[in-house]
């Protein structure tokens, strides 16, 4: 079993839907809990988790605002004297088709999902670090990894979060930080109106958890895109071909056009390291040796 006793963990978004299903998840298996909120739904979690014998603290503001990311970090390590666990859950809807979205909803989703991701890590990385050890979640969507109509701002944050994972796991590797993304399927709030009942039924938040629970143990992995919703899991890759080397630059774009079924075959395709990776394949491939 996953104990999390005297762990703190700081869940962002968790006054309703799915971070309060992983806030009350953690604090069962024995983490203290900071629930971040923007409305009373904060004050309300912490008070479940508080009446089933946990200990949990409310933090009330936005992570768009890193001066409130920061003193909320400061005042849990000052109340509890660590940051172990980091879930960056907090988000918003703005939908529309591209042609009718207006910028400033592009970047209002963009500083909610994205930097509000960004100020919560920056503020708890250096207290990770210092003490060798922590674990991180990015909230990502298959509306990022996939695409979905009507999501241009949201699928652009929400891809952006895989590669701000992708970065800090590979920084964070040799202090002991290990971070990961989940792309949950939950009926949440957000998703009301967007699929009929009987399908957000079999969608519920706590059958996401589960996967956040595993993402935030000791035992967790680093750098994985984990998919999870109505109590399945999977796990999603970004990977690269082997391609084709085209020499003759005159007519590469339409000898590219004409081998496209050989660029495009994913018969041992694999998931690059890093992305150096990519550039090293092309160079071998031009004949080069390279790493």
């Amino acid at each position: 079993m996953i104990d999390l006793k005297g762990r703190v963990a700081i869940v962002t978004g968790a006054g309703g839907g799915l971070g309060r299903a992983h806030a009350l998840l953690l604090a069962q298996r024995g983490a203290q809990l900071v629930v971040n909120d923007l409305g009373p739904g904060a004050a309300q979690v912490v008070a479940e988790i508080n009446a089933a014998g946990g200990q949990a603290r409310a933090a009330v503001g936005s992570v768009a605002d890193a001066g409130f990311v920061q003193r909320m970090v400061e005042d849990t390590l000052q109340a509890w004297g660590r940051i172990d666990i980091l879930v960056n859950n907090a988000g918003i809807l703005r939908d529309k088709s591209f042609a009718k979205m207006e910028l400033d909803d592009f970047r209002l989703v963009l500083e909610v999902h994205l930097m509000g991701a960004a100020n919560c890590t920056r503020a708890v990385w250096e207290p990770m670090r210092s003490q060798g050890y922590g674990r991180i979640v990015m909230t990502t969507s298959s509306s990022g990894l996939y695409g979905n109509f009507g999501q241009a701002n949201y699928a652009a944050a929400k891809m952006g979060l895989v590669g701000l994972m992708q970065t800090l796991a590979i920084e964070g590797e040799k202090y002991g930080i290990h971070v990961n993304c989940l792309a949950p399927s939950a009926s949440t709030q957000m998703m009301e109106g967007l699929l009929p009942a009987e399908q957000l039924d079999l969608l519920r938040p706590e059958l996401v958890s589960p996967a956040v629970l595993a993402l935030v143990s000791e035992q967790a992995p680093t750098r994985a895109i984990v998919c999870a919703g109505a109590g399945s899991f999977e796990l999603a890759h970004i990977t690269l071909t082997h391609g084709i080397h085209l020499a003759d630059r005159s007519t590469a774009a339409e000898n590219l056009l004409e081998r496209w079924s050989e660029v495009a075959d994913r018969r041992n395709d694999y998931v690059p390291a890093q992305g150096f990776d990519q550039s090293g394949l092309e160079l071998r491939k031009a004949g080069l040796d390279a790493p």
